[in-house]
């Protein structure tokens, strides 16, 4: 198949920006990889970077596999910022964009034929290594892709298959001498640039298995879930707002949620309207973590006495941060 053949099935099907590559192994990826968690950069995160002898190896995850199909799908979209007492998430989590990627790359390889496999937000594979080779876009200084029309509010996605595709090159772009992304981010997690220190990225503490550090928490404001700093001042992402004009977010996006409602509702149902979200162990308790940590920044003495609730509670973890809240609401007032 030729790439103006592959562009024109990926219109069809509603996917923003496509592209292929041979299925070879990710040799450069797979040392900086290793070499960066031995630097401790991962901390516990595991995803792709647990297993690059399996990510790194595209060619082994389908017997036949000829060619690796990137694909990127924009979400970004405009909705009202968080009003008082709500907490705020990143853009990709508003609502299930991953979904809607793997069923059009499903679509997308029933119209090639032959065999293949989708992987979507999963740890087999490095989706940002296919999406530069393939010219789908180029690594950003804050370690994302970022591609020529949607900058980097896109999900990319990989679909590898027994079909031969002719390859499309590489996009020849940088970052040049910008640093924006880099002087932003409220703690400095950035500051070796193409390089993220998970051990400071904010984004990192509001999925971490663990007690956000202290130093963390004033700097999450109203974050309960990710971190969107690093983009908001991305130039390559100017103008997105035009033209993404005409694709409001679904009716049942979520771009901002009750602190409140996160902390008193039942777990079970919190992790099941959210299942779209990485919690640690399905446990919503950092969940309500995270809402107590912002409540600590945004809430008022309309939420002391919920305050109060949690810093009796037998759970540690919500008891000492709930302890924390209260004394930055109890300074504020």
């Amino acid at each position: 198949m030729h790439a103006a053949e592959l562009n024109q099935l990926a219109l069809e099907l509603g996917l923003d920006v496509v592209g292929a590559a041979p299925a070879e192994p990710y040799d450069d990826t797979e040392r900086h990889i290793r070499e960066r968690r031995e630097r401790g950069l991962f901390a516990d995160m595991h995803f792709t970077m647990a297993q690059p002898e399996v990510s790194c190896h595209p060619e082994t995850l389908l017997p036949g596999a000829r060619t690796v199909v990137s694909a990127a799908l924009c979400y970004y979209a405009e909705a009202e910022p968080p009003g008082p007492g709500e907490g705020r998430l990143a853009r990709y989590t508003w609502w299930d964009v991953y979904a809607e990627l793997r069923e059009k790359l499903d679509l997308l390889g029933r119209r090639l034929g032959g065999s293949y496999r989708v992987l979507v937000d999963a740890n087999q594979h490095v989706d940002r290594e296919a999406a530069a080779r393939s010219g789908v876009g180029f690594y950003g200084k804050n370690t994302m892709v970022i591609t020529r029309r949607y900058g980097s509010w896109v999900l990319l996605g990989t679909l590898v298959t027994d079909v031969e595709i002719d390859p499309t090159p590489p996009l020849e772009l940088d970052c040049g001498s910008c640093t924006l992304c880099v002087d932003a981010c409220p703690t400095g997690a950035l500051d070796e640039p193409g390089t993220l220190d998970s051990t400071r990225c904010l984004s990192y503490w509001t999925q971490a298995p663990e007690p956000i550090p202290v130093e963390m928490r004033d700097e999450l404001g109203d974050r309960v879930y990710g971190c969107d700093v690093c983009q908001d001042v991305c130039p390559w992402n100017r103008g997105i707002e035009r033209r993404r004009a005409g694709h409001p977010p679904p009716a049942d996006a979520t771009p901002a949620v009750s602190l409140v409602e996160w902390l008193e509702a039942d777990g079970r149902e919190l992790i099941d309207r959210f299942e779209r979200l990485y919690v640690p162990r399905n446990d919503a308790r950092f969940l309500r973590r995270n809402a107590l940590v912002a409540l600590g920044s945004s809430g008022s003495e309309e939420h002391v006495e919920l305050l109060e609730r949690f810093a009796g509670d037998d759970d540690p973890l919500l008891r000492e941060h709930a302890t924390w809240a209260l004394d930055r609401v109890g300074m504020r007032s």
